[in-house]
């Protein structure tokens, strides 16, 4: 397929699962479509109009003609200048890779990391937390996370790529929204009883079990097995972690007795034992894993076309 049609069909399926609901990524993408047009001609030129259809300002075409035909690709969490140069290597020996695909953002979409946090607002909003003060705990939060990726040399995985002759992509928020949309359905029907129980259901998806078997285990960081689960909320995209008040919030204005993350801050984890709130952390990598296979998964399903995948930097592929 070509790349553009890939990765029109990543965003599309990210969309599709969006925690938000579909009403509300139109309105936020309204939202956008307004402010463009209120630009004068010099704005508009320097305007990202990717942003007119893709919701998720972490999440772009990185380098490469749209037209590339692409049937394999080296997909991967980090894929970063070492990851690139291997792909090279690997094409050297004989292994065909068409695209370097990468989970984390890089380049204008590491850049723009922050623009897609205010999500979380609808997210808490959905939960019970007002959204007035679900706006107003995020917006510090989200000025720091813009501040911190400011000295970041983002572009240097995608010159690599470029020099090297690879088109690549980043899909950030569209695979975490497959990871939350999955797992939050998962513990909604199977209702488990304790911390225990999510622990197990968890053990039970191959990309945590192999996680666990490499070291990685699953790990209890607030509370305690035994302790009741209550209302589980699965906290897994919306860029990075939000607002340590968020669990102030979460236990006065809803039912929330778990919290299901890949990983969380110290300080966070601090407000969340204070307020009694039990923490389940799922692993970084193997949650970002399971998004992005079930993003694979999504993308095959909406063009009709199988993709080859070549893991790499802490992805495993696993069809669900």
């Amino acid at each position: 397929m070509k790349l553009k049609k890939l990765y029109e069909a990543a965003i599309a399926h990210g969309k599709s699962v969006d925690p938000r609901g579909e009403d509300q990524v139109l309105r936020s993408l309204e939202s956008v479509r307004k402010e463009y047009d209120g630009l004068s001609d010099a704005e508009k030129e320097r305007f990202d109009v990717d942003r007119l259809t893709n919701p998720y300002s972490d999440s772009r075409i990185l380098c490469g003609d749209e037209d590339t035909e692409i049937k394999s690709a080296l997909v991967g969490i980090d894929m970063e200048t070492p990851e690139i140069v291997m792909a090279d290597r690997l094409r050297d020996k004989g292994r065909k890779i068409d695209l370097i695909w990468a989970h984390h953002p890089e380049g204008a979409a590491l850049a723009n990391l922050g623009g897609v946090m205010a999500m979380q607002a609808d997210i808490l909003h959905g939960f019970g937390v007002p959204i007035n003060i679900a706006e107003g705990m995020l917006e510090s939060r989200i000025k720091e996370v813009e501040r911190g990726v400011l000295p970041t040399n983002h572009m240097r995985a995608v010159d690599a790529a470029g020099l090297l002759d690879f088109p690549m992509i980043c899909t950030h928020t569209p695979a975490d929204n497959c990871v939350a949309d999955y797992l939050q359905g998962l513990f909604d029907e199977k209702k488990p009883e304790s911390v225990g129980d999510v622990l197990e259901i968890l053990r039970g998806i191959p990309e945590y079990a192999v996680a666990e078997r490499s070291g990685m285990a699953l790990k209890i960081i607030s509370g305690g097995k035994k302790r009741r689960s209550g209302r589980i909320y699965v906290d897994m995209t919306g860029g990075t972690s939000g607002s340590e008040d968020t669990f102030e919030k979460l236990a006065s204005r809803s039912e929330i007795g778990t919290m299901v993350a890949m990983h969380l801050p110290e300080k966070h984890r601090e407000q969340a034992e204070k307020h009694h709130i039990n923490v389940v952390i799922a692993g970084h990598m193997a949650s970002d894993s399971l998004g992005m296979n079930l993003l694979l998964d999504g993308v095959e399903e909406l063009t009709s076309q199988k993709l080859e995948v070549i893991g790499c930097s802490g992805f495993r592929r696993y069809k669900h």
